[in-house]
């Protein structure tokens, strides 16, 4: 079915821009690309016949004519702004505002060297096809323009292609392009050797942990998974503990050994919780230890000796309960004994009826 919208795109795309694909075949770049740098501010650049075009031929604005010839400047490319007429129109054609082409460029210069023809217009069309509107393939390719440098026929869409086949909702395949695109542009036999791994460790294709174990495999080598095991069995995990960790929150692997050892050890510091507790609910080692759990066990332990709690929570109610929920029960009763160290923004949150949660923590 995608290959079909693609073709479908393609066939549209290239009959509208036919004469774009008439591009010049000489442009020569200088070796100096390869020292190309983005960093630093620089002047605009507003008089040259690159800006002129745009501004008078495209109707780009001043500022987006200055940022794409600033970086035609640095390109060191043909002076002619013809030669990047093609490349400008299929973003036009495609409803890219001018701010949207200029911000792309200038975020990947790197994509006025590639042929309309055979990689712009397949990218786009392969692009389109998946993220369904122009505004959706414009957000994307301001972060991942570099999307426009491959041909995505080979790799993206039997990518998406086989994970689809596989049982994974393409609002997850969708929210990975987004999230982690370096893991869909990886040639189709490795993505295979991904998930055969990811089988091999148990974890169900219907589940929506899935994509993310495959996520996973896809960042370590097969000797850091192997590092990653051992420290799960320094731990005092069980080789089914691991493998019941790794169906249930793949993304802890994900935590680095060091970070995975320090959980334990303040959380079983306090002497309320145990090994089985982290085994049992091993999305507990991803949160932040500095953010969530040293100030939660110590205004806990402060209660407790003040007689103030009869109880600590559950586990996993500890790792779960949001900051409001935390500071309803917990803080705000006894605002005055604890309020200094739970810290003093963390405080004045309360204070305001805010609610900013401290998210997961991988490092």
């Amino acid at each position: 079915m995608i290959t079909a919208l693609v073709r479908q795109n393609l066939t549209r795309l290239s009959s509208k821009n036919s004469s774009s694909l008439c591009e010049p075949r000489h442009v020569v770049f200088s070796l100096s690309l390869l020292r190309f740098s983005t960093s630093g501010e620089r002047k605009p650049v507003i008089d040259s016949p690159v800006y002129e075009f745009l501004l008078h031929k495209l109707d780009f604005s001043p500022e987006a004519a200055s940022r794409v010839a600033s970086v035609v400047t640095r390109l060191r490319t043909r002076k002619d702004p013809l030669h990047i007429k093609p490349k400008i129109k299929i973003f036009q054609d495609l409803g890219f505002s001018a701010n949207d082409i200029s911000e792309i460029i200038s975020n990947d210069p790197w994509i006025l060297r590639q042929s309309v023809k055979n990689t712009l217009i397949p990218s786009l069309s392969v692009l389109r096809s998946l993220l369904g509107s122009n505004a959706e393939v414009a957000k994307f390719l301001k972060t991942s323009g570099w999307f426009l440098k491959t041909k995505l026929v080979n790799n993206l869409v039997p990518n998406v292609e086989f994970l689809k086949n596989c049982g994974v909702a393409m609002e997850q395949i969708i929210s990975a392009m987004y999230y982690f695109p370096r893991l869909l542009s990886c040639k189709p036999e490795v993505m295979k050797k991904y998930v055969d791994q990811v089988d091999k460790m148990g974890v169900d294709r219907s589940s929506r942990m899935f994509i993310h174990g495959v996520r996973v495999i896809s960042s370590m080598s097969y000797k850091t998974l192997e590092l990653k095991f051992r420290t799960f069995r320094e731990l005092g995990f069980s080789e089914g503990d691991i493998a019941a960790a790794f169906r249930n929150s793949p993304l802890a692997f994900a935590v680095s050994e060091e970070k995975l050892k320090e959980v334990k050890e303040v959380l079983l510091a306090t002497g309320k919780y145990n090994l089985s507790c982290i085994v049992n609910y091993p999305t507990s080692l991803m949160y932040s230890i500095e953010k969530r759990y040293k100030p939660r066990l110590q205004v806990l332990e402060m209660l407790e000796s003040k007689n103030m709690i009869q109880s600590w929570p559950k586990f996993s109610t500890l790792c779960i309960m949001s900051n409001k929920s935390f500071h309803e029960k917990f803080i705000g009763p006894y605002l005055e004994e604890v309020g200094d160290v739970y810290g003093e923004e963390c405080t004045q949150w309360y204070k305001r009826g805010e609610s900013k949660e401290l998210g997961l923590d991988i490092k």
